[in-house]
Formats: structure tokens, C-alpha cells, sequence
């Protein structure tokens, strides 16, 4: 690796060593970064003298959080299209074009044997490219609906990384591995006990916890119905980690405020801690989070965001809902539905353990090193 905290895209490369040079690209979002860091650290682990270059968007948070992974990073002028805002999009045509010759310079500069697309905006130029240069290309699909970008790609694309079943939909049959979406190793390798914990979050082990996760910015009717019903929530003798987001913040503080038995914040670092205090979740269904769950054996109530490419959240849950292994609301309908199914099961061990039980089968703890395999299988 070299100067791992390096940003500039100018960067040199010196000639090549005897191990292999593999270009991980794309990024955008945390469900993206975290589980391409899992791969990268996989295939170091797998062979010390393997090169990455992760390739990300410039302003985007792979830029901050690879470097602090060890990882150098070179960020391509490259976004996608605002559909809320057209006056957002001039010039976005110029920087597509800049991206594309971004890179082709690191291409020729970096010479990788492989190229792997996590997803996000830098995947599509970096795979492109490479397949029309025959360099091998991997993509890592994380969601049961796959994106229409990843489709484009998959037909040139030697493998294809998937975690769930019947996606032969999207791609070419013989180049689908079922692998799992990666899980970072701080979750899946986590010996946080419960006691650990709920002592994190200053809560009491004789009451059920119930984590509210909404991913990084949160999940507005997740929390607006956390906010309807808290009182509800608390007098059915329950505990409560709740994870807003930014923007909710302000609000869930205030009326968590003089209330036992709440922990708030918009965001949580050690989400190993979070896990083991749990007993029940409520959570969107991005692929990252739900591979998540699945390792931790946690029963879930699935909030699916509906406004997801080809509202993908939703069929990623159902494809746990129908096999007995979670159970989902409507996002129309969770202010009213989802604390009260809450409390219904936190009074059924039953059913908490039937979806423990389900959700645990469907886990895949060592993905990365799945994925990591097939890379190598191509260089």
C-alpha cells in the first residue's frame, strides 16, 4: 500500500511488485463502504502483498472513512443525477466526462489485475473502462432488486457476488456466486455480552431493550412513531436505544428528556454494543443492515424506505417475511402500526424465538472472505 492517507488523484504508482494490483470501486453511502473495507481487508488477509486502490466520489464519505481504514483512495469528480433539484444538475454532464478521464489516468497509472464495483457513483466509469481494457471485473451486488447499472455491468463482468436467491433475473446464471453481503468484522466477530452492552447505554438488564435504528440520517416515520408512542412504549415495561439521525435529534431529546430508561443520539459508533444490548429491532431493510441482523440473530420489524430504487428495501425484507424470519410495516403505516406490534412481541417469547432462530439461518458471517476468494479467482 502506498501513503495510505493520501487523497490527491494525481498520485504515482511504482512498478509492479509481485503482488497482485486489484482497483475496489464506488462508495456514496455506509451500506456501501463498510463491507468494501471488509473485502479489502479479506484479501490481505488472504495474500499480505496484494495492492488496493479504493476509487470513490470526490465529497463523499469514502473519502474520510477509507483512509482511516488504511486504505488510499483517489476521488473522481463524478455525481449522480438530483432529481429534486434540476438546477443541480448543470454541469453534471462535464463531470461525467471529467470522471471518465480520471479514470483512464488511473488505469494506466495504477495497472490493476481486477476491478472490483461495490455500488455508488464511482463504480460504473472504473468497471466500464476496465472491461473495455479486458481487465477482469467483479461486482458485489448487495440488494434482492438489482440496479440497473450493476445489470449493465453484469453482462461483461467475469463474477457477480450476490446474497440472495433468484438472481438470475438480473444476470447471467453461470457468473452468479451466492457469497452474502459482507459484515464488519467489529459486528461479526463482536464478544460484547449483553450485561456490556446495556451498561454502554446506562440501561437496566431486567427489562427488554428495544433498538430503533434508521440509518445515518435516520428514517422519518420510524421516528415519528417512536415519538407518538413513547409513553406507550415505556409503561409496557420496556427500554429503548434510539438512533434519529441528525435532523430528529433536537425533538427526541426533548422528549426523552426526565425519562428513564432512554438512550438518544442521531448516531452510533459501536454498534456492537447496540446489538448485544438488544432484544427486538426496528430498522430499515438496506441489505448492509439486514446481513447485519442476520449474524446477530436479533428479531426484527422491518420499516422498509419506499422511496429505494425499485422500492428494493421492501423486497429485500420480504424475502426474510416470507420465511417466517422477520416481520415488516408499511412506511404509510408505521405510526400507527409499529409500536404496538412492538410491544405484542416483546410479551411472545415464542415468537421472539422463532425469529431469532430464522433470521439466524439465513446468516452468512464470513461473506467477505467469499467475495474475496472469487476476486482471486479471476486474476
Amino acid at each position: 500500500m502506498n501513503d495510505a492517507n493520501s487523497k490527491d488523484d494525481g498520485a504515482k504508482f511504482p512498478l509492479r511488485g509481485t503482488g497482485a494490483r486489484i482497483i475496489v470501486a464506488g462508495g456514496g453511502t455506509g451500506g456501501h463502504i463498510f463491507p468494501a473495507i471488509a473485502i479489502a481487508n479479506a484479501l490481505r488477509k488472504n495474500d499480505s502483498s496484494i495492492e488496493i486502490l479504493f476509487v470513490g466520489a470526490k465529497g463523499r464519505m469514502e473519502m474520510e472513512k477509507v483512509p482511516q481504514a488504511g486504505y488510499k483512495i483517489i476521488g473522481l469528480d463524478i455525481a449522480g443525477f438530483n432529481r429534486s433539484s434540476l438546477i443541480k444538475n448543470i454541469g453534471l454532464s462535464f463531470k461525467i466526462i471529467k470522471s471518465y478521464f480520471q479514470a483512464r489516468k488511473i488505469m494506466s497509472e495504477f495497472k490493476p489485475d481486477a476491478v472490483v464495483g461495490v455500488g455508488g457513483y464511482a463504480s460504473f466509469p472504473m468497471l466500464q473502462l476496465a472491461q473495455q481494457r479486458n481487465i477482469p471485473t467483479i461486482i458485489q451486488e448487495q440488494n434482492s432488486f438489482a440496479g440497473k447499472t450493476n445489470m449493465i455491468l453484469g453482462k461483461r463482468a467475469k463474477k457477480i457476488c450476490v446474497a440472495y436467491e433468484g438472481m438470475e433475473k438480473f444476470f447471467p446464471r453461470e457468473k452468479i456466486v451466492i457469497t452474502g453481503n459482507p459484515v464488519r468484522g467489529a459486528i461479526s466477530q463482536s464478544t460484547v455480552s449483553k450485561a456490556e452492552g446495556l451498561r454502554f447505554f446506562q440501561l437496566h438488564e431486567g427489562k427488554k431493550t428495544v433498538f430503533v435504528v434508521g440509518g445515518s440520517l435516520g428514517a422519518k416515520a420510524i421516528n415519528e412513531a417512536v415519538d407518538a408512542h413513547l409513553d406507550e412504549l415505556l409503561n409496557a415495561g420496556l427500554q429503548l436505544i434510539w438512533q434519529t439521525g441528525k435532523p430528529y435529534l433536537p425533538r427526541a431529546r426533548d422528549r426523552a428528556a426526565a425519562k428513564p430508561g432512554i438512550w438518544v443520539n442521531d448516531f452510533i459508533t459501536k454498534m456492537e454494543d447496540a446489538y448485544a444490548a438488544a432484544d427486538i429491532v426496528i430498522s430499515r431493510a438496506g441489505a448492509i443492515a439486514i446481513a447485519e441482523l442476520c449474524v446477530m440473530k436479533k428479531p426484527t420489524l422491518f420499516v422498509p424506505f419506499p422511496y429505494a430504487a425499485e422500492d428494493h428495501q421492501t423486497v429485500n425484507a420480504m424475502s426474510l417475511v416470507n420465511k417466517n424470519a422477520a416481520l415488516i410495516v408499511k412506511d404509510s403505516e408505521a405510526r400507527d402500526k409499529v409500536i404496538p406490534m412492538i410491544i405484542e412481541l416483546a410479551r411472545d417469547e415464542a415468537k421472539q424465538n422463532e425469529l431469532r432462530n430464522n433470521i439466524g439461518q439465513l446468516a452468512i458471517a464470513d461473506a467477505d472472505a467469499r467475495i474475496a476468494e472469487e476476486i482471486l479467482k479471476v486474476i
